[in-house]
């Protein structure tokens, strides 16, 4: 992934649209179930990072993550400390 892709991808206000797909209900009510316990507020919060992990790991996969490890590096050498940086990699695999 590009590195200014990560850079939009951290920040909190990204536009966002609205998409609408059919799930059976009884997966729904698993993810009804499991969000909370997870962490989650709900239950599309949950799909959104299911949807966000998967695609990163494909991306990943299909791109290679070279820009993400070079930025990684570059943050450590500026003195970034390393909770900061898995801080931030979490809140990004989770927002998406």
């Amino acid at each position: 992934m590009k590195t200014n892709k990560v850079v939009q991808r951290l920040q909190k206000n990204r536009p966002m649209t609205m998409v609408s797909i059919r799930i059976p209900n009884d997966v729904i009510e698993d993810l009804k179930r499991v969000a909370p316990m997870l962490g989650f507020s709900g239950y599309q919060a949950l799909v959104k990072a299911y949807v966000g992990q998967g695609l990163r790991a494909d991306l990943e996969r299909l791109e290679g993550s070279v820009e993400v490890s070079v930025l990684i590096e570059r943050l450590r050498k500026k003195g970034v400390k390393e909770e900061i940086i898995s801080s931030a990699m979490a809140e990004a695999q989770s927002s998406a």
